[in-house]
């Protein structure tokens, strides 16, 4: 296949980043030459001039040391994008339509992606959602197309697509990727797009700042909140990351987070190929498979894995499987990076003691394309740094009252705690609906991260907490993070999360919510007796303590406090029912999976003016009905 890029005819590359000198240095030259790129198949074609037939990606079908994997070069990989982009082009896609995406981190989804940008633009969806938020989604962005995974027995998702479908009013042509990459059936989204056009006469169109993609982020009103990214964004993020990573051409990246996620899409993934390394695909569930976990090791060791792609979660599961196999040294695994959730020092140590790897923390957010700093990979870890910034970007710390203004003009000193906002090339120019960029986006190019930390004199950033994870107790800011570290500290403790629980007095008080290692038998008691030295701050003791068997988390394995607070909910007001002696008479439910509004349906309705004047002195959106 002939190759034309439309970069210059050079040998683009950008040194390790170190340190803040290195960063500097790279800094010295116009972003135009440090990111020579107009679109993101731009740089897909770089690579694959550079490095043809090396492998781009790597995918593990099953789990077991030995099983069958499949490969694709860089030339295979950007033909296959092209081909695929013409078969939108078929359907009707033009510049500026969204294609909806709803498929697993697999290798045609990666296609299916890169292509979209290529013929329009791409909109990954998490295919866990309900098929009634799907479909919002489907008609916020009058979708053109819909690519999905067909029948498959590991993941339904094809009839949630058909009823979000129904639900949006769209008539869109539907492609179905089939779970089979080895031999796709005849009308499988990758049997029509080995049939379709190689010739690339889309890459003449794109420029940097079109737009490439929409991500939907978390709302709070049930209404779809969609941002927009453009080329430049991704370009961005994907050129710098490596550099951070000590990342270079021939070395692989385990990458088993959705393509929906930022971080599956850039951060482990275009970033591995504008090196010209590999992405290394753990099966169709990604790191929710079980077995991978188990055999990760010996996997990791078959196929030369040299940087894992990781949430902390996921670090803890990869340290049990470790201890679990007896295995020895580092499988020739060179750096572990996580994001997506504060790093927990006692995890980051505990995991480096263990097995001899580096782990090394990364900052970022959807709205800068999933990157905001990172620890660098070739500098000692510095506990509780988020890293250095990228290079062309900036991280200021503001005082609270200032993050909520329409514009910010006021900044924190060196090491003095703000909420945390963030210039560059990779922040997005906001939301679809313009009217939402209020309180994330400014009038004067900043973006408020909604996190609480502080930029030291050096430059390292450095996150103390989540504003919005704040628990404010009679008007005293909690960090919940340092309620969560001291019970972190105690080696029965697997996993926690501090959320706020509404109190009719206070407000809300600090609860924890508790998950044990396998074979520990703690009480929540002995728990909070072990923590309690450690919460130097009297308003931070947790209330109460629950033990718990599984945290909820979200589809990359972060812990989902929403659920969390959901469930504090619950217990506060069954501890309520139970004083006077109700609690047996009452179903507790959230109808609106977006909001915390709760709905208490008492069986005797003799008792609903007594339930009712309890519950309202409660700060929390509850309605009471006589019910069954």
């Amino acid at each position: 296949m002939e190759i034309h890029s439309l970069t210059p005819q050079r040998n683009w590359s950008l040194p390790d980043i170190n340190t803040v000198q290195d960063l500097r240095c790279i800094e010295q030259q116009p972003l135009e030459q440090a990111v020579p790129f107009t679109s993101t198949i731009d740089l897909i074609r770089y690579s694959a001039a550079r490095a043809p037939n090396r492998t781009a990606l790597l995918f593990q079908v099953d789990a077991a040391p030995g099983s069958e994997v499949l490969t694709w070069t860089y030339d295979q990989l950007l033909e296959q994008i092209i081909q695929a982009a013409n078969l939108f082009r078929q359907l009707g896609v033009q510049r500026h339509d969204a294609v909806a995406i709803l498929a697993p981190n697999m290798p045609s989804t990666h296609i299916a992606l890169w292509a979209a940008q290529l013929a329009g633009c791409a909109f990954p969806i998490n295919y866990l959602l309900g098929a009634e938020h799907v479909g919002k989604l489907l008609a916020a962005a009058s979708v053109k197309a819909v690519v999905t995974l067909g029948e498959s027995s590991q993941l339904d998702i094809r009839q949630t697509v058909v009823q979000a479908l129904e639900k949006s009013g769209l008539n869109c042509p539907v492609l179905e990727i089939d779970a089979n990459e080895h031999q796709p059936a005849a009308g499988s989204f990758q049997h029509q797009l080995r049939a379709s056009d190689p010739a690339d006469d889309l890459s003449q169109e794109l420029r940097p700042d079109d737009v490439a993609a929409i991500f939907h982020t978390g709302g709070t009103t049930g209404l779809p909140k969609i941002l927009q990214q453009t080329h430049a964004n991704e370009l961005h993020t994907s050129c710098m990351a490596a550099p951070y990573y000590r990342f270079h051409e021939g070395d692989v990246l385990l990458n088993g987070f959705p393509l929906f996620h930022v971080a599956g899409a850039f951060v482990y993934g275009l970033a591995a190929l504008a090196a010209r390394g590999t992405i290394y695909i753990p099966t169709i569930l990604g790191m929710r498979n079980r077995d991978f976990i188990r055999q990760a090791w010996p996997l990791f060791q078959e196929h030369g894995v040299s940087h894992l792609g990781c949430v902390p979660t996921t670090l803890a599961s990869l340290a049990q499987s470790y201890r679990e196999s007896n295995q020895r040294g580092t499988c020739g695994v060179e750096a572990a990076l996580t994001g997506g959730s504060t790093l927990p020092a006692e995890l980051a140590n505990s995991f480096e003691q263990l097995t001899r790897i580096p782990v090394r923390n990364i900052f970022g957010m959807t709205e800068c394309a999933g990157i905001v700093a990172i620890e660098p990979a070739g500098a000692p870890r510095t506990p509780g740094s988020a890293g250095l910034p990228l290079p062309y970007t900036r991280v200021r710390a503001v005082p609270l009252p200032e993050s909520e203004k329409s514009a910010i003009n006021m900044f924190c000193d060196a090491g003095i705690e703000g909420v945390l906002c963030v210039q560059g090339p990779h922040v997005s120019p906001g939301y679809i609906d313009k009217s939402r960029n209020a309180g994330t986006f400014t009038e004067n190019g900043w973006l408020i991260s909604g996190d609480l930390g502080y930029v030291d004199a050096e430059g390292r950033v450095f996150i103390t907490g989540r504003s919005k994870d704040l628990i404010i107790r009679s008007g005293h800011n909690i960090d919940p993070q340092a309620i969560e570290e001291a019970f972190l500290a105690n080696p029965d403790v697997l996993d926690c999360a501090a959320v706020g629980q509404p109190d009719e007095y206070a407000g809300e008080l600090p609860v924890v919510f508790v998950t044990l290692r396998p074979g520990a038998t703690a009480s929540a008691e002995s728990l909070l007796g072990t923590a309690r030295p450690l919460i130097s701050e009297p308003p931070a003791m947790p209330k109460a303590v629950y033990v718990v068997a599984t945290m909820p988390t979200t589809p990359v394995g972060k812990i989902f406090k929403p659920q969390l607070r959901r469930q504090a909910i619950v217990e506060k007001i069954q501890s309520l029912l139970r004083g006077f002696d109700a609690q047996g008479m009452c179903r507790i439910s959230f109808p609106d999976e977006q909001t915390q509004r709760c709905l208490v349906e008492v069986r005797d309705p003799a008792r609903l003016k007594e339930i009712s004047a309890a519950l309202k002195k409660l700060p929390i959106d509850v309605t009471l009905r006589s019910g069954q």
